[in-house]
């Protein structure tokens, strides 16, 4: 958070704090008012703490691309789950899987979540995550068919780790590393972020994963180019 802070102070974004939950601060960076008024681009990690080369990609991206944060309108998580990234667990601090709650509206973490991104007009949503079974790099994608854009997005950012071969991934059907969805699978214990995302008005949503058991630098390297792909292909407002 001491790097983003020098991100947040090179690009004009506010650090602010979501909420605070046993003793410690959940923050979120945005563009300042005038540029917030635009559809903002939605960039989070770090919901799992067990996903560490995710919320270092995005800090990488981020201190790289400081003249698109300074003009562009952003709403940024850099560190969802504080508690489970310092453990290096997928649990917060209660031991609960944070990704499995953002649909309840009482949750003292998701709950002033889904007040703050229902007031935002968002134009794409990335969220960033590690799979610790996965053979390569996928992303499961939500959006109408006519504004997919995942295929264009693996294609560049896939040059450090493959994409996974695998035809089924976590009982879905994946073609090139794309996962296109409309519906959890029966039985899913929870909504993710991406999802209650969606059904609040995000246009795509894009969760993307790296191999949590190769080298930390490529999955670093392949976040990051994620991010910088997904941006450069989301669809003008």
């Amino acid at each position: 958070m001491a790097r983003w802070r020098i991100v947040a102070r090179a690009t004009g974004l506010r650090v602010r704090v979501l909420t605070e939950v046993a003793g410690e601060k959940i923050l979120y960076l945005e563009s300042p008012q005038g540029r917030n008024q635009a559809a903002a681009d939605y960039l989070s990690t770090g919901v799992h703490g067990d996903e560490a080369g995710a919320a270092w990609g995005l800090l990488k991206w981020a201190e790289s691309n400081l003249q698109q944060l300074s003009t562009g309108s952003f709403l940024i998580f850099p560190c969802f789950n504080p508690a489970g990234l310092r453990n290096n667990t997928r649990h917060d601090h209660r031991g609960l899987d944070i990704n499995r709650r953002f649909d309840l509206a009482q949750d003292p973490i998701t709950a002033p979540w889904r007040k703050l991104v229902s007031e935002r007009k968002l134009r794409i949503g990335l969220c960033l995550h590690e799979d610790y079974d996965s053979q390569g790099c996928y992303v499961y994608e939500l959006c109408p068919p006519r504004q997919s854009l995942s295929s264009k997005v693996m294609s560049e950012c896939t040059q450090r780790i493959a994409v996974d071969p695998r035809r089924i991934i976590e009982g879905s059907r994946a073609q090139a590393g794309v996962i296109r969805r409309s519906k959890l699978p029966p039985n899913f214990p929870g909504m993710p972020e991406a999802f209650v995302l969606w059904q609040l008005g995000c246009p795509i949503t894009l969760t993307f994963e790296t191999p949590s058991e190769f080298s930390l630098d490529d999955r670093v390297a392949a976040q990051a180019a994620f991010v910088a792909a997904a941006l450069k292909h989301a669809p003008t407002p």
